[in-house]
């Protein structure tokens, strides 16, 4: 039970700092009802202190200095080279190493000395570990990312307003969530996390791209930032990469893929150092899935309650599958995918959900429970065969690649780069 005393704390902590933005705590209530899930995972009390409740709110403000100053340098038209130019270089020092550069700008430097810097706590074993899992997890886990971590994501109102900022409804829901699958096919390869890997490389273009959108949104005469925060910042990042953590591993278990504590803790470790490599500050960069929930709950409770803009995008990613190509039965598959998607994301976010998402409160979570017997037979099969485990992997990898092909069929969708102005 939550104590008024409590609420009270948190309040006059979210209006002690000016920078502080309104949306931070804006409806506890709702945002308490929304990371429910969340709290009941979490040992012990989840309501964060004064202290960390404060430090979130700050945080709404924070974006990621090392890349915003190589995107000021971008912008900066009193040196001699063009953007174009500049961009290029920013390329190069990705695809190559800052040493095939010539006398680079000193942000350009200061950020690829950073990066090419492994933290200490980087275990090569648990990265390597963590991406086996994912594989292992097929469909399933591209079930979860999709229905439950994107789609429930969607009830956070004011990370919605960069989406809405950046056009993101236009281009389709389709492009968002092939987009974001080819990302994470190439962040969870075994070795992608190397320095020339395609994870490390495409993780380092992501970054680039929110400090191009940071940029852009936040000078738009009609973004808030007394009310939304920063545009992509340190609290909505922390918010994103827990999604693909935390959220990914409960709801896996949850459809009846059995992830040990040990293969739990190489998930946490492998998106930790994604996060790292994404620009999230050290101190919202959890070690364990125990740390993790508990840091996810309180980011939670800074989101804004859900609007309008939840139930578009919520609509829009319901009805991508009828956009899907497919090679016979289009009508009826598109429709069992669409119902498929429903039934799991009703499982988790609730009647109340479903309806703030725009999608249909009737739908029960049908999927979940004829799929997660079938995953449990399978998996615990996989752990007592030998050789299952790495069978398991690869079958599970494969299907994840397939589901990319079924997106975008002729090619292998690139990441989105928003126009320089």
């Amino acid at each position: 039970m939550i104590s008024p005393m409590h609420d009270r704390m948190m309040d006059q902590s979210r209006n002690s700092v000016p920078a502080m933005p309104s949306r931070h705590g804006i409806d506890l209530d709702r945002s308490r009802a929304i990371a429910a899930a969340i709290g009941r995972a979490i040992k012990g009390d989840p309501q964060p202190s004064p202290e960390r409740w404060q430090a979130i709110g700050q945080a709404l403000m924070q974006g990621d200095p090392l890349m915003d100053d190589v995107v000021a340098w971008l912008y900066d038209d009193t040196t001699s080279h063009s953007r174009g130019e500049k961009r290029a270089q920013f390329q190069t020092a990705v695809d190559a190493g800052i040493d095939t550069i010539a006398e680079p700008a000193p942000a350009l430097h200061a950020l690829f000395a950073h990066v090419g810097t492994r933290p200490a706590w980087v275990d090569d074993t648990l990265l390597e570990r963590g991406a086996r899992v994912s594989h292992r997890s097929g469909m399933a886990g591209l079930h979860i990312l999709r229905d439950v971590a994107l789609m429930g994501g969607y009830q956070a109102a004011a990370i919605n307003k960069t989406l809405v900022a950046t056009g993101s409804l236009e281009r389709g829901a389709q492009r968002r969530l092939a987009e974001t699958t080819s990302w994470w096919l190439d962040c969870t390869g075994v070795g992608a996390l190397e320095r020339f890997g395609a994870g490390f490389r495409n993780t380092l273009n992501v970054r680039f791209i929110h400090a191009l959108i940071r940029r852009g949104v936040q000078d738009k005469p009609d973004w808030r930032s007394q009310d939304w925060g920063l545009p992509v910042n340190q609290t909505d990042m922390a918010s994103t990469q827990l999604g693909f953590s935390v959220i990914f591993l409960l709801g896996t278990r949850v459809v009846g893929v059995p992830i040990s504590r040990a293969d739990g803790h190489a998930v946490m470790h492998l998106w930790r150092f994604i996060g790292w490599l994404m620009g999230v500050d050290e101190r919202w960069l959890a070690e364990d899935e125990q740390d993790g929930r508990r840091l996810l709950y309180a980011l939670l409770l800074s989101q804004a309650p859900p609007d309008e803009s939840s139930r578009q995008l919520g609509r829009a990613l319901m009805n991508e599958p009828l956009a899907r190509p497919y090679p016979n039965f289009a009508k009826l598959r598109a429709r069992y995918i669409q119902a498929r998607a429903n039934s799991i994301t009703r499982l988790f976010v609730g009647r109340r959900g479903m309806r703030d998402l725009g999608l249909p409160v009737w739908m029960p979570p049908w999927y979940p429970a004829l799929a997660a017997p079938r995953n449990i037979i399978y998996h615990t099969g996989a752990r007592l065969l030998p050789g299952g485990l790495r069978r398991a992997e690869r079958a599970g990898r494969q299907a994840q690649i397939d589901q990319l092909h079924a997106l975008f069929p002729d090619r292998t969708p690139g990441i989105h780069r928003p126009v320089l102005s």
